[in-house]
């Protein structure tokens, strides 16, 4: 049976509907906090990196993001699938080279159109996926500067670097395919209109899209589980399957 290591960065920044889709798969999920993160993949089919509201090097806040790029970088070097999601996709960016801004750009928000590019056309992660899609958003960091060799594989209006791919099974993404609509429920409704947002109409686009949402999610949790399937099964890297 294969184990998912699952790197919890926040207490609010949970799994979401991952965890049951990936159970039902017959997938086991084994959920850690950062501080109790290990720096190395052994022992796990595939890593999981889930989000959280600061950078990923801001050591002195976080002091276990040194180990969790570390856990990235080995990854990415042994071939161990990894899936890193807002924070986690710039923790696997800033590990493999990259850059990540604070404040930089137009911070997004609710339910946004993420756009594939042509070179997710032959992509695992994102088989079968729609050209456009939604998703939830919520961050105000970016990844500016993709590592060397990774490949660009989604945009959206406001963040160009919406999904790329080290070697060929380690993913970064920054919008978030384990939240649904109802994880606005837990959003500051006051911060929000502080920065000219209507929480309301968050939720209720958001609402609006969640049957294509939980669409788009559910394919690509089906396809990284595929990938670590079929990794484990013939212990070679899989081929990426055309979109």
């Amino acid at each position: 049976m294969s184990r998912f290591l699952v790197v919890r960065n926040a207490d609010r920044s949970g799994l979401g509907r991952l965890r049951p889709w990936w159970e039902e798969m017959g997938l086991t999920v084994v959920e850690t906090d950062g501080a109790s993160a290990p720096a190395s993949p052994e022992g796990f089919d595939a890593v999981v990196l889930l989000g959280g509201g600061f950078l990923p090097d801001a050591d002195a806040y976080a002091p276990w993001l040194p180990a969790e790029r570390e856990l990235a970088r080995r990854a990415v070097a042994e071939g161990v699938p990894l899936l890193g999601i807002c924070l986690g996709a710039q923790v696997l960016a800033v590990a493999a080279g990259g850059t990540v801004l604070g404040d930089h750009g137009r911070p997004e928000r609710g339910s946004r159109a993420v756009r594939l590019r042509p070179e997710a056309d032959a992509d695992a992660l994102f088989a079968g996926m729609p050209h456009e899609f939604r998703a939830i958003q919520n961050h105000r960091d970016q990844i500016t500067a993709l590592p060397p060799g990774a490949v660009w594989l989604a945009s959206s209006d406001a963040c160009p670097v919406q999904a790329f791919r080290m070697g060929e099974r380690a993913w970064g993404v920054q919008f978030h395919p384990e939240a649904g609509a109802d994880r606005l429920d837990g959003w500051d409704e006051a911060a929000l209109a502080d920065a000219g947002l209507d929480l309301g109409a968050l939720r209720a686009e958001a609402e609006r899209v969640e049957p294509e949402s939980v669409r788009t999610a559910r394919r690509l949790a089906a396809n990284f589980a595929e990938v670590v399937l079929s990794g484990a099964a013939v212990g070679v890297r899989p081929t990426p399957s055309p979109r």
